[in-house]
């Protein structure tokens, strides 16, 4: 597999591609959304809500954390997952800042 050059891509680059990888998947969405609506969540809830298995769901947590929106807690036996407040707010910008930019209009393109 060909190397990424992300070298060449500035740090905010770089971070925006990171995120939006690791949001591409939708049990991932799912995931944050049911996070979102029961502002806490056990791991065994989100397998019973999205249907999928306990590892895949597991696999999809360990995303979510490594990219740091979401935080958990161990409670015995279960891990208690919330969004990681501060990470969401600095996501929400950098993807407001991207999508803000506006489109001027150019008579010369296709």
């Amino acid at each position: 597999m060909g190397a990424t050059k992300s070298e060449k891509f500035s740090g905010n680059q770089n971070n925006l591609a990171q995120i939006a990888k690791v949001f591409a998947h939708p049990a991932r969405i799912a995931i944050l959304q049911q996070i979102f609506k029961l502002n806490a969540c056990v791991c065994g809830d989100l397998v019973e809500e999205i249907g999928l298995a306990q590892p895949t769901i597991s696999q999809h947590l360990k995303e979510l954390k490594n990219l740091g929106v979401i935080k958990g807690t161990i409670e015995g036996t279960s891990v208690c997952y919330c969004i990681n407040e501060d990470v969401w707010k600095d996501i929400k910008q950098e993807f407001i800042s991207f999508l803000n930019q506006d489109i001027t209009s150019n008579d010369q393109c296709c």
